[in-house]
């Protein structure tokens, strides 16, 4: 669990109701079944229209990543690299054959069969550019979900408040407090849903995502390199190097760590 995602949710969740309690608001004084139709209905439904079927079938999985924690494998991609040009360089490319099989990650494993099977360094680099902007597009796919839910759902609070305004006028003539104020509340809390939806729930999970694919493009993009590293037969030494600009400062000694424990 991500724990940073959760803490902000359920504390957003949290400081919003104390903050209503404590300025002398209770439940039902913001709770109001038309203003929850017309917000989350409008806005979900607005955001269905503009995303496609394949999209929207596994959002819910999708949204669940902003509540998982991922951790970064980096440091274990470059060690497994290392390993495998360590290899090819004692026993020659066609050695990593045995090692294939092994490798669960599906980018990995179709580099280094391109290598085994003496493919070009540019071929392989097209090949596996193409895998990752296929990975890019698919993951910005499901930002622009979150992205889009997160501006309908304000939209929708101003279409409700226009509503209830509506309303409101409508009823002005009559002279009546309560149905004057019925208008007003649904005109004020639509708007108050919009923008609790929008920034508690849509754009944190949307951003929390796009931190994901910067983390998960970085590890493809390590991937990469090192596989046209192996595939040029550089030194392993010199490939190490190279694969640890890519990390953090505060990362770099603890690839060190895990190349000594590895010796």
């Amino acid at each position: 669990m991500d724990i940073a995602t959760l803490i902000g949710v359920i504390g957003g969740i949290v400081l919003l109701i104390f903050g209503m309690f404590t300025s002398g608001l209770s439940f039902f004084d913001v709770f109001d079944l038309p203003s929850i139709f017309i917000t989350f209905g409008g806005g979900i439904s607005s955001t269905l229209s503009a995303s496609p079927y394949s999209r929207v079938r596994n959002i819910i999985n999708v949204a669940k990543l902003a509540f998982i924690e991922r951790k970064s494998s980096s440091i274990e991609i470059i060690v497994k690299l290392l390993t495998l040009a360590e290899r090819a360089r004692r026993e020659g490319l066609l050695s990593l054959e045995d090692e294939i099989a092994e490798i669960e990650d599906p980018i990995m494993r179709k580099g280094l069969q391109l290598v085994v099977d003496g493919t070009d360094q540019d071929q392989i680099r097209s090949v596996l550019d193409t895998e990752l902007s296929q990975i890019k597009s698919r993951h910005a796919g499901n930002i622009k979900f979150f992205s889009l839910l997160g501006g309908f759902l304000p939209a929708f609070g101003m279409i409700g408040t226009l509503l209830g305004l509506v309303q409101m006028l409508k009823n002005l003539g009559a002279g009546d407090p309560a149905v004057i104020g019925q208008g007003m509340a649904t005109a004020l809390i639509t708007t108050l849903y919009g923008s609790i939806g929008a920034y508690i729930f849509a754009i944190p999970i949307r951003d929390k995502l796009t931190e994901r694919d910067g983390d998960e493009l970085l590890e493809r993009s390590i991937m990469i390199e090192g596989i046209i590293g192996i595939q040029q037969g550089e030194n392993p030494r010199v490939l190490k190097d190279k694969l640890a600009s890519f990390l953090s400062p505060s990362e770099r000694p603890l690839l060190d760590e895990a190349l000594g424990g590895e010796k």
